[in-house]
């Protein structure tokens, strides 16, 4: 029977008198994480070193904390109004940040939130780097004893649904029975904020052992700001978009990158003059590329996309609500086979529309308004979106293989990395030192699953430039002391600057392609190096095209696009005021001139010559009426920075 619980300490009680002494707890990654529970069993063990706690997740949200000035006058208004002044931050994420966990009580995480914990030695130490699919078979061998998760009621019904995590939990407690031992204890705590999903993601009650309803109030979910999209971001999605096929299959990842490729993916189908416009604007000979050609031209989307994504995000959100995701799969064999042959009758094609879905996915994440949106689907559009199992969603090899391959036609994976090889190698989740930024989580089952399927193609995503401690660097390496995707599953690369096909071809093939989309500053030197390493002839002659690989360049022919609104600052919608819009450009340009001693003094003495500008953002930093040198200077900086990105 189903305990029903409705407070936290009755929950921590019960987790404690059902299970073993030493606690091996399993929790989601991202919002399915119940932030509550899991400081009030912190609160509870972490003075008691009988009980030892090993909790294995993934992706521990932490809102941003600003440090003093500017930063501070910007950040801590915004977070009060988009986290809430009571979102529960997590304890044992604030004790790793210190290196103060107790010694009994150990966090293993696959996934962390990207750059959080690079200083943290207790984090970077019990990092497990996993394929995603790969998780639930190290839970079991582990020996998980108990899963906490958050879970929505079905409106006026008494099912659960897992809702923003279908992805670990099922296979997390098949893969601890295969190995003979106990089911895991599961707890769910109910949230009225989670969106209710059905399908696969709902569950009966009776599936969880206790199910917990403390009372309100209920802190908002963990949203993620959306960000600004940069000329650099938008040139990689609109390269990107040209090589989705009509009719194909969809997976993208989340941030500004994944924002550019959807908000091109939307304009090539609802604008396609605009959208050929910009793409002939970066490259006239784009159309000739042979990968565009490959995946079928720049045509709006007739017969409209499936997404299939580990992860549902507010670029899914748009490509739903203007139809370029509207491609309905069935788990029915035979008819997605007589679809493919072009057999299908009148009675399947109504099947398929009453009964399938267009898009997959086995977590999800995002802004506020993206958790609206899912609240307020009508019934047939939230029926058309399933959430499955990770095994299911990132890989072809569950146990239904030949259905997949039919799903997942003309597919499409693109995936971000920080840096890539000249020789197709790329680096997205870790620094030369082995310290680790994010995680792999499923980006090695997309890579490998688009070499699996016969006309899929992976394209990793990246910035060809980055300034770090007053310098510019180039994120084409020549080699680098990390790899999280192997040169050898090396496919299409994506940059600023161009496409880089490099699937199946040679080394000296690589290497000229990888160099033809490397910023201008950093190509002879790269080029140096791959004649010294015997990859490429003596002779070679860089083509006079690749000097206008430029910042310069690009922004000159971006600006239009960027003036007349094709092209907006934040394509998928702010969480920002419209000052406050202009608040981060300005903050952003202090922070890029202020990188060195050198750079600060020069930006502080330009500064005292700034005019004051923009009452509206003044008044909002607190800074109308500056009092005391401090806030004078502060000031200042905030009025140049104004200036400088005024239009």
């Amino acid at each position: 029977m189903t305990v029903h619980l409705d407070s936290l300490d009755g929950a921590v009680e019960f987790i404690l008198q059902h299970t073993p002494q030493t606690l091996r707890m399993g929790a989601p990654l991202g919002i399915g994480k119940p932030h509550r529970l899991l400081n009030a069993l912190y609160a509870r063990l972490r003075q008691d070193a009988s009980r030892p706690w090993f909790l294995y997740t993934a992706l521990s949200l932490d809102p941003p904390q600003a440090h003093a000035g500017l930063e501070a006058r910007f950040l801590a208004p915004f977070a009060s109004r988009h986290f809430g002044d009571d979102f529960p931050r997590l304890d044992y994420v604030q004790a790793m940040k210190r290196d103060a966990l107790p010694a009994h009580i150990e966090i293993e995480e696959f996934y962390m939130q990207s750059g959080a914990l690079l200083s943290s030695s207790q984090a970077q130490r019990r990092y497990a780097s996993l394929n995603y699919t790969h998780v639930a078979r190290a839970l079991g061998d582990r020996a998980l004893n108990v899963i906490v998760q958050k879970v929505a009621r079905e409106p006026g019904g008494s099912r659960l649904s897992l809702s923003c995590n279908n992805d670990l939990t099922q296979d997390a407690v098949e893969a601890v029975l295969a190995r003979g031992l106990p089911r895991p204890l599961l707890v769910a705590e109910v949230d009225p904020q989670l969106p209710w999903l059905g399908g696969t993601a709902a569950v009966d009650e009776d599936y969880f052992d206790a199910v917990v309803t403390p009372p309100g109030p209920y802190p908002m979910l963990f949203g993620l700001p959306r960000q600004p999209v940069s000329d650099a971001e938008y040139a990689i999605g609109l390269y990107a978009s040209a090589l989705v096929r009509d009719g194909g299959t969809l997976q993208i990842g989340i941030g500004a990158l994944a924002d550019a490729l959807c908000h091109a993916l939307v304009l090539r189908h609802t604008d396609n003059a605009a959208y050929r416009a910009v793409l002939a604007a970066l490259d006239p000979r784009i159309e000739q590329h042979p990968a565009v050609i490959e995946s079928g031209g720049l045509d709006p989307f007739e017969a409209g996309l499936y997404g299939c994504s580990e992860m549902i995000n507010e670029g899914f959100k748009r490509l739903v609500e203007t139809g370029v995701i509207r491609r309905k799969v069935v788990d029915d064999e035979l008819l997605m086979q007589r679809i493919a042959d072009g057999t299908a009758n009148l009675g399947d094609q109504a099947r398929l529309q009453r009964d399938g879905e267009y898009l997959h996915g086995a977590f999800y994440l995002g802004s506020p308004a993206f958790y609206d949106w899912l609240r307020k689907l009508p019934d047939d559009e939230r029926r058309a979106i399933g959430m499955r199992r990770i095994g299911s969603v990132n890989q072809i090899y569950g146990g239904h293989e030949s259905l997949e391959r039919l799903q997942r036609r003309e597919a499409r994976f693109f995936n971000s990395a920080m840096m890539m090889t000249a020789l197709g190698a790329a680096v997205s989740d870790g620094l030369e030192d082995g310290r680790v930024v994010s995680g792999v989580g499923g980006q090695y089952n997309f890579v490998a699953m688009a070499h699996a399927l016969d006309d899929a193609r992976s394209a990793l995503m990246f910035r060809a430039i980055r300034d770090a401690g007053g310098k510019t660097h180039s994120n084409v390496r020549w080699n680098y002391g990390h790899t999280t995707i192997p040169r050898h599953l090396r496919d299409l690369c994506i940059n600023e600057y161009g496409i880089a096909d490099l699937r199946g071809r040679n080394d000296e093939d690589c290497v000229i392609a990888m160099a033809g989309i490397t910023d201008a500053r950093f190509q002879s030197g790269l080029l140096e190096e791959a004649q010294r390493s015997r990859k490429l002839r003596r002779e070679f002659v860089p083509p006079a095209a690749w000097t206008e690989n430029t910042p310069a360049h690009l922004t000159a022919r971006l600006r239009r696009f960027r003036h007349d609104g094709t092209l907006p600052d934040y394509p998928l919608g702010s969480d920002f005021t419209e000052v406050e819009q202009r608040l981060v450009k300005a903050l952003s340009w202090l922070k890029s001139q202020t990188t060195t001693p050198l750079g600060k003094v020069g930006t502080v003495l330009r500064a005292m010559s700034a005019g004051t500008a923009d009452a509206e953002a003044m008044e909002r930093m607190g800074l109308r009426n500056p009092a005391g040198w401090g806030e004078r200077v502060e000031a200042k900086l905030l009025a140049l920075g104004l200036r400088e990105t005024r239009g």
